[in-house]
C-alpha cells in the first residue's frame, strides 16, 4: 500500500498485491473472464484500490504521477513482470493511454450483479505510458 503526500497533505493511496495468493479480485475474475485471459506468472501483481482526493480526480497528470511514482517503487523492491487490474469499461479506455490493454470486457463477479473490465500490461510498457510528459519533454 502506498500513500500520496503534497506539501503535508495526504492526497490518495493504491494498493499492489501479488497474484496467485488469492487474494485479488483480479483473482476472482479471471475464471469468468474466458478463453482469451493470459495466465497468471510469478511476477505478475495487481495495482488497485487506488483512491484520489475528489480535488485530483479529475487531474490526469495527478494520476499519472502516483501511478509512476508508486510503479517506480515497487519495481525497485521486487520483481513485476505484468500489472493487472480491474475497473470500469471508461476507466479501461483511460488506462489504455498508460500501457495497460484489455483483454475480457463484462466480466460478472460471481453472486454479484457487478461488472469488470479486466486489463493487464508490461511493466515496463505501463511506466513507459506513465512518464510525465513534462520528463518526456525534458529527457529526449
Amino acid at each position: 500500500m502506498f500513500g500520496f503526500e503534497l506539501g503535508g497533505r495526504w492526497i490518495g493511496t493504491i494498493r499492489i498485491v501479488p497474484l496467485g495468493h488469492g487474494l485479488t479480485l483480479t483473482e476472482k475474475l479471471l475464471p469468468a473472464a474466458g478463453a482469451d485471459a493470459p495466465p497468471v506468472g510469478a511476477g505478475d501483481w495487481e495495482v488497485g484500490r487506488l483512491v484520489l482526493d475528489p480535488e485530483f480526480r479529475t487531474d490526469i497528470d495527478a494520476l499519472r504521477h502516483c501511478l509512476r511514482i508508486a510503479l517506480k517503487y515497487a519495481c525497485a523492491s521486487t520483481n513485476i513482470d505484468h500489472l493487472f487490474a480491474t475497473c470500469t469499461h471508461v476507466l479501461s479506455r483511460l488506462y489504455r493511454r498508460f500501457g495497460f490493454a484489455v483483454f475480457a470486457r463484462e466480466v460478472l463477479l460471481p453472486g454479484t450483479s457487478k461488472v469488470y473490465t479486466l486489463i493487464r500490461g508490461l511493466s515496463q510498457d505501463v511506466a513507459a505510458g506513465l512518464a510525465s510528459r513534462s520528463h518526456e519533454r525534458t529527457s529526449q
